[in-house]
């Protein structure tokens, strides 16, 4: 355990399969959730520093305020947990449609496009134009180097890594593959009218939003990238959405495209593919008949 210096009164707080929670006193008398494991990748948390400013900026949604960032463990403002209510729940939708609108420079790592020295003004620092630094699910990291086009982003940057990952485990069958493969050739065409690269959450499941004691929403636990607004609103119903209200919100303020319901599943597939990998076959079957029914 690695933790703040001068930290106080440490107690456990949740955690997950990948991060341990501490729920601390800073020296400076801030209470604060710290996230913290052995090992972690050099930039791991300072990369999810700026995910959480990135999509505070706009000004939509609420996200835990930063306070410190350290090699192997990440500060943040600690918020007592409350329930989403309904209110929260729509308030969740019309955020999260405007975090979509206010959009990335690409499709692929935001800070690919920021370019000087200093800092960026959102806790990354600045990066040379041409840089993507990966999206990280612990000891999983997807390459985030943008592409010209969404279609080619979500084939080269997500299913063709994860189908080679998921076939050299053992766990996705040669048929398994060829399905992916297959998807991977009509991406173009399966993908639905082309959009900007929108702001993502980038592993928006229903875990991954929390409700302070007024029922709330806040973004927590961000693996952000530009890409495609359906990716973020197919994670949220992966694992069962916290409401339908949300989903009827996000569509009043930002219109869905026509088609998004058989886009559902296929923007699914690499979340699938991820758990896959990190926790075993037992996500095979569902990886393979999405393929398979996308494939043909």
């Amino acid at each position: 355990m690695s933790l703040p210096l001068g930290a106080r009164d440490v107690r456990r707080s949740g955690g997950g399969d990948i991060n341990e929670g501490w729920h601390v006193t800073l020296a400076d008398g801030r209470d604060a959730f710290v996230k913290t494991r052995a090992q972690a990748h050099p930039g791991e948390y300072a990369s999810e520093a700026f995910g959480l400013r990135w999509l505070g900026e706009p000004g939509a949604l609420r996200v835990p305020g930063v306070l410190e960032v350290g090699e192997d463990y990440l500060a943040l403002e600690w918020i007592e947990p409350g329930r989403l209510d309904a209110a929260g729940a729509e308030e969740l939708g019309r955020g999260l449609a405007a975090i979509h609108e206010a959009g990335s420079p690409c499709f692929g790592d935001p800070r690919a496009g920021i370019v000087g020295s200093g800092d960026d003004g959102l806790g990354g620092g600045a990066v040379g134009a041409g840089a993507g630094e990966p999206t990280r699910f612990g000891s999983l990291a997807l390459p985030n180097e943008a592409t010209p086009d969404w279609a080619s982003f979500f084939v080269e940057r997500r299913l063709r890594p994860l189908a080679r990952l998921a076939a050299g485990q053992g766990w996705l069958t040669s048929a398994g593959a060829r399905a992916i493969e297959r998807v991977c050739e009509r991406a173009h065409e399966l993908a639905g009218p082309q959009e900007p690269p929108a702001r993502l959450h980038g592993d928006l499941w229903s875990g991954n939003v929390m409700a302070d004691t007024r029922g709330r929403p806040l973004l927590i636990d961000p693996a952000v990238y530009g890409g495609h607004r359906e990716m973020d609103l197919a994670m949220l119903r992966l694992f069962g959405a916290p409401s339908e209200r949300i989903f009827a919100a996000y569509n009043e303020v930002f219109a869905l495209a026509e088609g998004w319901q058989q886009r559902v599943e296929l923007w699914q597939l690499p979340p699938i593919l991820v758990h896959g990998v990190l926790f075993g076959g037992s996500y095979r079957a569902a990886a393979e008949g999405i393929a398979l029914r996308y494939a043909a």
